[in-house]
């Protein structure tokens, strides 16, 4: 693809393959979302929110139905091997069991329900962090038209076992894809609260991770130049790799823009995968893309690490 790639900073060539090209994996969606690899079945999980429908990607299998229902938006691994997914629909952030059967984790907060989780990330000791912003109930379009009950879109942590998730952040207007880094001491979120309310900064902010959970702002990490933040992915290097409204940006830890992908597109959600990792899947509205990269994603994007046996907590 000519012009694919942006050169920012010189350490960008490191992490990209200039003999790559963009693939087109699945094409004839309404808004693809919720990019994930599983490693132990070497296939990709993501979401047609529209659609309320859930598809599956493999190697030399193509695309097909995994399941319905919810409208589902983001998902992660848990320490566990659960898939947990935020639904638009359901208003709450659930778990996928090896039965298949699906299992709700948080569904209210102080006694209300939620507005639309849409993304989640899991940590090293067994908690959850998600985002709550109120998409899935603007319209029908991606959810259900519905009033909020929150008094704001917030950051929750649902700590391993627990029955109701805690705000950690509330003064974001529309908080949506984060990421951990790979050490778990910094949390990336998305700011995309330009799509209704013009003065809000396309924004990643950063919080450091705090003993007990408590997240401490630590300003912007960076500004988009195009378009807003929504789906963010890390690399083993703790680079911060972004959907962007022309396709993808990758920033340094520091927030040194170090390059863009250049896709002629909006862009809504991207993870790594594949059997070494080293492998980009990135959703926007109608198509599912993929690009090998020079850097491998960090291992619990990739969901690389052990996975716990025992019975995960109730």
């Amino acid at each position: 693809m000519p012009g694919l790639y942006q050169i920012a900073d010189a350490a960008f060539r490191g992490l990209i393959l200039s003999n790559a090209e963009v693939e087109c994996l699945y094409d004839g969606g309404r808004w693809l979302e919720g990019p994930l690899w599983l490693a132990d079945s070497e296939q990709l999980l993501f979401s047609d929110i529209p659609e309320d429908c859930v598809l599956r990607w493999a190697p030399g299998m193509g695309v097909g139905v995994f399941s319905r229902g919810g409208h589902q938006n983001g998902r992660t691994r848990d320490r566990w091997g659960r898939v947990v997914a935020c639904e638009h629909g359901g208003r709450r952030l659930v778990a996928r069991e090896p039965d298949g059967r699906l299992s709700v984790l948080a569904s209210h907060h102080q006694g209300k329900r939620l507005n639309s989780p849409n993304d989640v990330v899991a940590r090293a000791d067994g908690s959850l962090w998600f985002t709550d912003p109120d998409y899935g109930i603007l319209t029908d379009y991606e959810g259900v038209r519905s009033a909020p009950e929150q008094p704001a879109c917030h950051v929750f942590r649902l700590d391993a076992g627990a029955g109701e998730p805690q705000a950690v952040v509330g003064t974001m207007v529309k908080p949506n894809g984060l990421a951990f880094s790979p050490d778990g001491q910094w949390l990336y979120v998305a700011e995309s609260g330009g799509s209704h309310v013009a003065a809000t900064p396309p924004e990643i902010r950063r919080f450091a991770w705090q003993p007990g959970g408590a997240l401490q702002p630590a300003g912007v990490l960076a500004t988009l130049d195009c378009g807003l933040p929504d789906g963010m992915a890390v690399d083993e290097h703790g680079n911060v790799w972004s959907s962007a409204g022309d396709g993808v940006h990758c920033f340094a830890p520091d927030g040194t823009l170090l390059g863009k992908l250049h896709l002629g597109c909006v862009t809504s959600n991207l993870c790594f995968g594949g059997p070494r990792g080293n492998r980009l899947f990135i959703t926007s509205a109608k198509r599912l893309f993929a690009l090998h990269v020079a850097v491998r994603g960090a291992p619990e994007a990739c969901a690389a690490a052990p996975l716990e046996t025992r019975q995960a907590p109730r």
